[in-house]
């Protein structure tokens, strides 16, 4: 792995603004996903739209992030809620001094519980008080998360979901998520709590989940990771949070200068490094070109 850059060296949000950088975070994992770091840029390509662009930034730091928690705490999680607060005080064991944190929970509607704090200790004294009761606004609470992201001041940014179920209260669509979350330049990442598939408890939502949070995370590069048995819930929370400090940077400025606001859909592919297993490149999908 690359040393760690100085303070300047470090990725800032004008420098993203001036230059019209195009920043790609890439988690690169063998078949077993296990991470691999000590990659070198010229084992990276980029395309966009098909078409090869110069990779002009490259990290492999631990760079600072912004990263909302969306809560599930409708009815269903009651007997969830003491191994959900565990995983989420797991995550947050994986910070860095400069990531910034907000809190979302959601049941029948979203609501922004902690603001963006430093504070980690904020969240997890209010998680403590969190009772579980009503229906289940996943939707609603992705959607008001990505709203608030927006206010992040690192260039990376992240959403955790933990929830336990499909949607059964939400105004938003997934279709409107979906577009939200193709503008937010966010990686989303996915704990699903679901009872097992022969359960008669599971309900048409809780069956239409799984799906529903993979195809989400998956957009932009992040994951879906469901669990059956709940104490593997820290551990799958530190596993996510180890994730996000183990990922590549990759940053170019788009060939195509037209600023028509249209979607570009973005590959990342590797030079296959001699002796190991073949590897996949995470990332998000694409972006929306600016408009001015």
């Amino acid at each position: 792995m690359k040393p760690a850059e100085s303070e300047a060296d470090r990725i800032t949000p004008n420098l993203r603004i001036d230059t019209n950088l195009v920043l790609i975070p890439v988690t690169v994992t063998t078949p077993l996903n296990q991470f691999v770091t000590g990659m070198e840029k010229e084992q990276f390509r980029v395309f966009e739209d098909k078409q090869e662009q110069e990779i002009s930034y490259f990290a492999s730091f631990d760079a600072p992030l912004s990263i909302g928690l969306v809560f599930d705490a409708s009815g269903s999680m009651g007997s969830k809620l003491t191994k959900s607060r565990q995983a989420a005080a797991e995550f947050f064991k994986t910070a860095n001094p400069e990531d910034e944190f907000f809190l979302v929970q959601f049941n029948d509607r979203p609501n922004l519980v902690v603001p963006f704090t430093r504070s980690t200790e904020d969240i997890m004294s209010r998680l403590t008080f969190t009772q579980a009761k009503g229906r289940t606004a996943l939707l609603d609470g992705i959607y008001q998360a990505l709203q608030h992201l927006r206010k992040g001041r690192n260039p990376r940014k992240a959403l955790l979901i933990i929830s336990d179920g499909g949607d059964n209260s939400s105004r938003y669509t997934e279709s409107e998520v979906r577009n939200l979350l193709k503008e937010a330049d966010a990686q989303m990442y996915a704990i699903g709590i679901f009872e097992p598939i022969g359960s008669r408890g599971r309900s048409a939502e809780e069956l239409s989940g799984p799906g529903l949070l993979s195809e989400l995370a998956e957009m932009t590069g992040g994951r879906h990771l469901p669990v059956d048995n709940l104490n593997d819930l820290p551990d799958i929370a530190a596993k996510i949070g180890i994730e996000l400090r183990n990922q590549y940077v990759l940053g170019y400025v788009s060939r195509n200068q037209q600023r028509d606001g249209k979607y570009r859909k973005v590959t990342v592919r590797l030079n296959q490094p001699r002796g190991l297993p073949p590897l996949r490149a995470l990332h998000r999908q694409g972006y929306y070109a600016p408009t001015q």
